[in-house]
Order: C-alpha cells, then sequence, then structure tokens
C-alpha cells in the first residue's frame, strides 16, 4: 500500500468500492484526503501523509484497547481484555454509577460502562465497555399489521393532515376488528421549520425529539380548561376547513397551513395553569431529557425568531405533549391486543440545518453529505444530503449520541424499523461539492453500533426491523440476523438472482423479517398490476428506455407474478382479487411479520413518494385515497368493504400458520 492508502485504512476510509461482484472502482485520491481531512488528520502534503500514517501504525501497535469493547451477554470476555499484557491492573466503572470505578471482575452487569487499564510497562488505556444481551427481543411467530404515512390519514377531527388520535384510532380499529399485531409509520421525527417546511420525513431537524405538528389539540387536557371556548372554537373550525381542502377539493396536506392554527391553539394552551399532576410529571419528563431537552427546545425557539431565554420552555412543553400522545397511541394499540404496537421508522440521517447538527457539531462530519455509490438503478450515485456521524467521535463518547436517540424513540414503541441499517457499518461520505459518484464508503464499530442497538431494544423491550434493501455488504445480514435484528422483504426484489430472477418460492424467503408487497419509495400494488407507475414516470420525464420498453419489461413481470400466483390456487381475476393474492402469497412465506401497505387495501395508486423527484411530483404530501384518487377520511376507510376483505383475508391466512 502507498502512504495515503496505509492512512485510509487507519481511519476506516476504503480506497476502493464494488458497484457489481466482478467490478473494482478506486476512490479519487481527492475524496480519500478529503474526508481524512474532515476526521482531522493532516493530508495538505505527502509528507503531511506519511508522517500520520507512521504514527497512526506506531499508536495502533502500542495501544493496549481499541476505544470500544463489545462483552455479549453469554459470550467470554472480549479478546483485547483477555489478551491484555500479565499483570495488568484494570477498574470498572458501571453505568449510571459516580466516576471512580472499581477493579474488574465476573461479569458486568448490562449497560454501557468504562473500562481502564494499566499495563506493567506504565501504558494505560481507556475503552467504552457495551454489554449487551446476546439478541434483540423476540418477534412473535406470526404477526400481520398495516403501514400508513401518517400525516396522510385524515379523519374528521384532524386538522388538515393525520395526527396521534387517528394513530391510536386506527390502531384500534386494526387490532379489534382484524386481530392486527402492529402499525408502522413513517419517522415522527421534528422537521426544520421553513417556508415551505421541508415535507419529507426522512429529512428531520431532529431524530432525538418528535414533531408537535402531529399532536391532536382536543386531547391536551389542559384543552378542557382553556378559558377562552370561542378563540379554540374558531381555530377547529379553521382546521376542519383545511381538513375539507384536502379531503374535498383536492388540495395538498399543508404542514405550514396546519402547523399555524395549532401553534395559536397551543400558545392558549400553555396558558393554562397545570394541575400539580401534571406539572410533576413535566417536571420528571424534563429532568430525565436533560441537556439535550433543552438544547432542542433553545433550537426551535431560535429558529422561530424567539429568545430562547423566554421562549425555550414553551418548546420543551411541546416535546413533552407530544412524547404523552405517542405514549398513548402505543397504549391503545397494545389495548387492542397487539403483539407489538406502533412500529416507529428511524430516519438514517438529520438535516444539515436542523437541531441535532446545531447543538451537537462536534457528532457530525462538517463538509461532507450522505448517499450511495453508482449502482445498476442509478448510474451517477446518490446524495442524500444528510451529514455522517464522526465514528471516532462516536466511539469517544462510548456512543452516547446514538443511546440518547434510541432511547428517545423506543419510549414509545413496540418495534423501531432503521432505514438503511448497512450505516451501523459504514456510510458512502460525499465530500462538499464532490459528485455522489466520486464518495467513498467511511467504516463505524459495527459491532459496538449493533449492541448499543440491541441493548437499548431489550432496556425498552422492542423489537428491531432493519431496512437492509440495496447494497449490502457482505456479512452484514447475517451479522444482523445473530443478534435478532429482523430484516425487510420487499415481495417484487425477491428473487432466485442465481437462476434467471424469477420470483422466489415462498418457502426460500427467510422467515426473520418484515416482508411487504411494496413501500412508500414504490408504485401501490395496484398501479404496479395496471403499469400506471410508467405511465407516470413517463408522464413526468422520468424514463431513461422508451416507454414501449418499459412498458413490456412491466407488463412481462406483472404477467410472470400473476402465474405465480395461479400457480399456488390463489384468485387473481380482477384487481382486488389480484392484490388479495400478492397478499396471500406472503402469507406462504416464513416471514414473522408481514405488513399490509394501507394504500394497498383502498386500490390508492399513487405512491407517496417518488424518487428521483423534487417539484415535478407532489411527494409526502398526498391524502389516502381510493383507486379514483378521491381522497378518505379515516372514517371512510374503516368501513371500505375493500379495505375490511383484504385485512378479513389477510387475517385468516395468519391465522392458519399460528
Amino acid at each position: 500500500m502507498d502512504d495515503l492508502d496505509r492512512l485510509a485504512a487507519l481511519y476506516g476510509v476504503a480506497t476502493t468500492y464494488q458497484p457489481a461482484e466482478d467490478v473494482t472502482v478506486r476512490v479519487p485520491q481527492a475524496t480519500v484526503r478529503s474526508v481524512l481531512g474532515m476526521l482531522g488528520v493532516p493530508t495538505a502534503t505527502a509528507e503531511d501523509i506519511r508522517t500520520a500514517a507512521d504514527a497512526g501504525e506506531r499508536a495502533a501497535v502500542a495501544r493496549l484497547l481499541p476505544p470500544a469493547l463489545v462483552w455479549w451477554a453469554g459470550s467470554g470476555p472480549p479478546v483485547e481484555l483477555a489478551g491484555l499484557p500479565p499483570g495488568t491492573r484494570t477498574r470498572l466503572e458501571l453505568e449510571g454509577e459516580e466516576p471512580g470505578g472499581r477493579p474488574a471482575g465476573g461479569v458486568p452487569p448490562l449497560g454501557v460502562h468504562r473500562v481502564h487499564v494499566e499495563a506493567p510497562d506504565g501504558r494505560t488505556g481507556t475503552a467504552a465497555l457495551i454489554v449487551a444481551p446476546d439478541r434483540a427481543p423476540a418477534a412473535p411467530e406470526r404477526a400481520h399489521g398495516l403501514l400508513v404515512q401518517l400525516y396522510s390519514l385524515l379523519s374528521e377531527r384532524s386538522w388538515g393532515m393525520g395526527d396521534l388520535g387517528d394513530l391510536a384510532e386506527l390502531a384500534r380499529w386494526a387490532g379489534h376488528t382484524h386481530g392486527a399485531g402492529f402499525v408502522q409509520v413513517n419517522p415522527l421525527h421534528a422537521a426544520v421549520p421553513g417556508t415551505p417546511t421541508d415535507p419529507s420525513p426522512y429529512r428531520p431537524s431532529s431524530r432525538r425529539f418528535p414533531d408537535p405538528v402531529y399532536l391532536r389539540i382536543e386531547d391536551v387536557p389542559e384543552h378542557a380548561r382553556c378559558s377562552d371556548r370561542q378563540a379554540l372554537a374558531e381555530l377547529a373550525s379553521r382546521g376542519a376547513e383545511l381538513r375539507r381542502e384536502v379531503l374535498e377539493k383536492g388540495a395538498l396536506i399543508d404542514r405550514d397551513a396546519v402547523w399555524a392554527l395549532k401553534r395559536v391553539a397551543l400558545e392558549l394552551l400553555y396558558a393554562v395553569a397545570r394541575t400539580a399532576e401534571r406539572e410533576a410529571a413535566y417536571r420528571e419528563f424534563r429532568a430525565a431529557q436533560g441537556p439535550e431537552l433543552d438544547g432542542h427546545a433553545a433550537w426551535c425557539a431560535a429558529a422561530a425568531g424567539e429568545d430562547p431565554r423566554e421562549r425555550a420552555d414553551f418548546h420543551r412543553w411541546l416535546v413533552w405533549l407530544t412524547d404523552t400522545q405517542l405514549a398513548a397511541a402505543q397504549r391503545a394499540a397494545r389495548e387492542a391486543g397487539m403483539a407489538v404496537g406502533i412500529v416507529h421508522d428511524l430516519a438514517v440521517g438529520v438535516h444539515p440545518e436542523g437541531s441535532d447538527v446545531r447543538t451537537a457539531p462536534e457528532a457530525y462530519a462538517a463538509g461532507a453529505t450522505v448517499g450511495a455509490p453508482p449502482d445498476a438503478f442509478n448510474a451517477r450515485g446518490q446524495d442524500w444530503g444528510l451529514p455522517p456521524w464522526r465514528p471516532d467521535v462516536l466511539a469517544a463518547t462510548g456512543y452516547a449520541p446514538f443511546r440518547e436517540l434510541l432511547r428517545g424513540v423506543l419510549r414509545y414503541a413496540g418495534a423501531v424499523r432503521i432505514d438503511h441499517v448497512m450505516g451501523l457499518f459504514r456510510l458512502w461520505w460525499i465530500p462538499e461539492g464532490t459528485p455522489p459518484a466520486e464518495g467513498a464508503y467511511v467504516s463505524y464499530d459495527g459491532e459496538a453500533m449493533l449492541a448499543v442497538l440491541v441493548l437499548e431494544a431489550h432496556r425498552a423491550g422492542a423489537l428491531v426491523i432493519g431496512e437492509d434493501l440495496g447494497t449490502v455488504q457482505p456479512g452484514v445480514r447475517q451479522a444482523l440476523a445473530r443478534r435478532g435484528v429482523l430484516g425487510t422483504s420487499v415481495l417484487w426484489f425477491e428473487r432466485d438472482w442465481t437462476g434467471g430472477a424469477d420470483p422466489l418460492e415462498p418457502a426460500a424467503w427467510r422467515a426473520d423479517c418484515m416482508a411487504t408487497v411494496t413501500t412508500h419509495d414504490l408504485p401501490p400494488t395496484a398501479a404496479k398490476l395496471a403499469g400506471a407507475h410508467v405511465e407516470l414516470r413517463d408522464r413526468l420525464g422520468l424514463l431513461t428506455r422508451p416507454v414501449e420498453r418499459e412498458r413490456a419489461e412491466d407488463a412481462a413481470d406483472t404477467a410472470r407474478w400473476l402465474e405465480v400466483l395461479e400457480d399456488l390456487g390463489l384468485d387473481t381475476k380482477g384487481e382486488e382479487a389480484a392484490v388479495r393474492a400478492l397478499y396471500g402469497f406472503l402469507l406462504r412465506t416464513p416471514a414473522r411479520l408481514v405488513g399490509v401497505w394501507l394504500p394497498d387495501a383502498v386500490g390508492d395508486r399513487r405512491p407517496q413518494n417518488l424518487p428521483g423527484t423534487w417539484d415535478q411530483y407532489p411527494n409526502w404530501r398526498l391524502p389516502l385515497a381510493d383507486g379514483e384518487g378521491r381522497p378518505l377520511a379515516l372514517e371512510a376507510v374503516v368501513s371500505s368493504p375493500r379495505a375490511n376483505a383484504l385485512l378479513g383475508a389477510v387475517r385468516e391466512g395468519a391465522g392458519e400458520r399460528g
């Protein structure tokens, strides 16, 4: 290796990548040097690089411990501890205890501790010691449920977009009526305020704290004791008009308009004196969330053009209200008999100008964004515009930012879906001003990240689902499965890639996964069956090949799937029957979780998100609709013969397995 390669290897920066099994691409040297610079490594001259590589290699040899160690329950101690020089003294500081520590001995309790060592030759070392259960909590033998983008699900009580009251009601119906075990929602992370607000739930301001735009105003206890009834009534009336514009007049969901109304209402409720019980609960929440909540609240106030010293408490209070309604939704789901409850979605990153980055900039790599390298589906690669965490800072802090993030979302979750779960192991960094194709993979300590994830899931009693679609480096799926992290299997992608890419037989599917027919980034099933997604992309000028060829290939693929369904004895005559048959196929696989995309239940043909578009398509702003594009309120969904027929069939099929 040359000096730059040696230096890159020390810091986990890959100098090559493989877009295909038999193809290796060299990362530009400028990219490697830029990424190393973001990690605090001098690379201005060849001498800088050589000196840094030599020093790094000497330090690695002399180092007693790496920054983090993992001790899986039921296994022996980490090899790094077992292999310390004879006579080395070891001291352990347990999580939650005062600094000082105790002599190490025996198996430490579960937690993230600090271990200090001193060798006879005077060398010292310290490391985070992550003691984690062997596996995350186990999934049910079989459970079915719904997948929904919450903002799209308006009821006759919501103010222009779906809210947490709607989520609780959906969970009650799905659980009581159809025996569903879960409802999975989009990320409910706090958004970056602006006009207009970025509607994507995958580019949040903060992944640590939720978005108060999802609050059900009437469910805030202070609402009943607010003296200004007329003002509240007028706001509710304006909220109803926003709802009617979406459901009856074809308007898109307007989060900014919804928040403008809710913000005024919440100001009125904030002025209402809290009962002693409510005040005590709020103070307890503030104490538990600590300085992270204070920093987020101050950022929210500043972003709104307010004085953080005077207004931060209002924003802290909003987080608390949202937390309580999220907990109420999970409670409603469990009371409806759901084995899992609400499955929350953890986005892969945050907006560069948002709360998480602004309040802890040292944890992020300044000047880089995360994306994906070129592959068979995207020759130019992808830039998601999200700054990556610095792996060195994560390790040095005992993965504190990751732990806090997980604890936040797991407070009110029966399970968590980790978007782009491969990011626990490596991420594609793109230096500012560089095309996505000229990025580089940067490694994270995947075992440490996974151990923290399993530990926090164990503490919360929550399942973990990893979105492992796309390019996955060798060994990652196996590592995740070994620790009880479920994968994600989408019907259209499950093929025998070694034998002509035919649909994979049900028995050949993996068991430890969430199986779905489609996702928010793919066409709804009715659209796929009719080829409507090809026509949509053609109208928007997104096709890279002649439309006739796209139509023919897509129709052939759909026909092949229908043949498979018919060979299994499933009825495919008519759109509704074909949709039921596809979900019936999923129920013949061993998948532990089977998710029904709620738009499929009502025949909606419009994707919630069309990758590769920005203003050409109303991504993340469409309400749930029927096959003709007519918006449907929650009340219409729960009474829909089509929805009840599909979910009834899924319940019956799931019961056969159980």
